[in-house]
């Protein structure tokens, strides 16, 4: 073999490796990695974020009766997302829901791409929001619905309120059309689980009791436990909704945690100034109403726009609580909608300022393509915020009633709210002392 013919076989020996991954090159390893670690993050959120958060809020007898809900919903939503929920939302359909053509992940092997992470990790990075946001409704009802009204509510309304509006939204629908803003789920998940709560505590009635008979969270210390595990998922959820390992996530990341520590700030300043003492209850309250301010906004603003954001979450959905709490006396039991719904508004609505980029040090990184001013901007985060709300309300009225008629009630009767759901409905208790 001559010299030319044996430096023609090395160099091609050597390159092969290089072919091999130029058929791959669309696979973004980091992107994928950050992720799959988001994903991880995300369902953390919930199991076992939310369910601690919420489970140290109720009353001791019905503690097992939140855990429960939060990890029967985290398991009927997966199912449900796998069958024709993800399909219903990311296919391609038209300008209000998506289509079958990717019911039970038909045709997405794992090597189909979604950008360039695979499709089957963007599809379970979207279902730890699909599992989140009927887990978040099960505050506005807490202590007093039945275990199968809860079950056959929650799926309903996944696809019929969830998947549609996550279509709108992120599956190319028509408020993504408009150039509305929601970077990690202002609407998706915070006004549409917020609303849904509302709607909730309306229909099934206060707990027996409320508002005269004090219903005090019976472990604090389990709350601020489950506040700590959603703060960091957070990150997850904020910083995973970039798609990628990139400045955008970076950003999203910084005024999320900058948000968060705002809001906390902030309601624990207003209980000092009104009661002489910062609650832990409240600050950890707080920084929820800060998580969930910034969520539509994470984005898009930076740090100054995100302290602004996290004081006014603070002090919004503080007044938000008292107002639904004490003056319409309506027992939205573990303050769902002035915490999440009111907060997602808020944000949804700050996002249209505070993504200008004529503001400063509190400017943000533009507007959407193809509007040029804050007040369009405005106008259709407005659409969006009215949209959803009036949707998600109507909706999750009808679905209540039905299901309502199906489960011979929706909630236990008066014996049974006073023994408690944990041996009600489960025969097991918390505490064995």
């Amino acid at each position: 073999m001559s010299k030319i013919s044996s430096f023609i076989l090395f160099i091609t020996l050597i390159s092969m490796p290089s072919l091999v991954f130029a058929g791959e090159e669309a696979l973004n390893g980091a992107n994928t990695a950050w992720i799959l670690t988001s994903t991880a993050l995300v369902l953390l959120m919930t199991l076992p974020g939310l369910a601690l958060f919420y489970g140290g809020l109720v009353r001791k007898k019905n503690v097992l009766s939140i855990l429960m809900q939060c990890f029967a919903i985290g398991s009927i939503a997966s199912i449900l997302w796998l069958v024709i929920g993800y399909s219903m939302a990311f296919g391609e359909g038209n300008a209000f829901i998506g289509d079958f053509s990717k019911v039970m992940m038909h045709g997405i092997g794992k090597d189909v791409l979604s950008g360039d992470i695979p499709e089957s990790l963007f599809m379970l990075f979207q279902m730890t929001f699909a599992i989140i946001t009927p887990a978040l409704i099960i505050g506005g009802f807490a202590e007093r619905m039945k275990f199968s009204a809860v079950l056959l509510f929650s799926g309903l309304w996944l696809l019929a309120v969830y998947a549609p509006v996550t279509h709108w939204v992120w599956g190319g629908g028509w408020l993504s059309q408009m150039g509305v803003y929601d970077f990690a789920g202002g609407i998706v998940v915070h006004i549409t689980a917020g609303t849904a709560a509302l709607v909730a505590a309306l229909v099934v009635g206060p707990r027996r009791g409320f508002p005269k008979t004090p219903m005090l969270p019976h472990n604090l210390t389990m709350t601020v436990t489950g506040a700590g595990m959603l703060w960091v998922g957070w990150f997850g959820f904020n910083g995973g909704s970039a798609l990628a390992a990139n400045g955008d996530a970076s950003m999203a990341m910084l005024v999320t945690h900058i948000s968060a520590a705002a809001g906390t700030l902030t309601w624990a300043a207003i209980e000092w100034k009104k009661f002489g003492k910062a609650s832990v209850l409240g600050a950890v309250t707080g920084m929820v109403a800060g998580l969930g301010t910034i969520t539509p906004a994470s984005g898009f603003v930076g740090p100054g726009g995100a302290l602004i954001i996290g004081i006014s979450a603070g002090f919004v959905c503080f007044y938000a609580t008292v107002y639904i709490k004490q003056k319409l006396k309506i027992d939205d039991s573990l303050d769902v909608f002035p915490v999440h719904g009111v907060g997602g508004i808020l944000g949804t609505l700050l996002v249209g300022v505070f993504s200008a980029t004529s503001l400063g040090l509190f400017s943000g990184f533009g507007f959407a393509e193809g509007i040029t001013s804050m007040a369009e901007q405005v106008g259709v985060q407005l659409v969006g915020i009215i949209s959803t709300f009036i949707y998600t309300a109507i909706v999750t009225y009808i679905l209540l009633k039905l299901v309502g008629m199906v489960t011979n009630g929706l909630r236990v009767d008066e014996e049974e709210e006073v023994n408690g759901l944990d041996q009600v409905e489960h025969e097991e208790s918390g505490y064995n002392l």
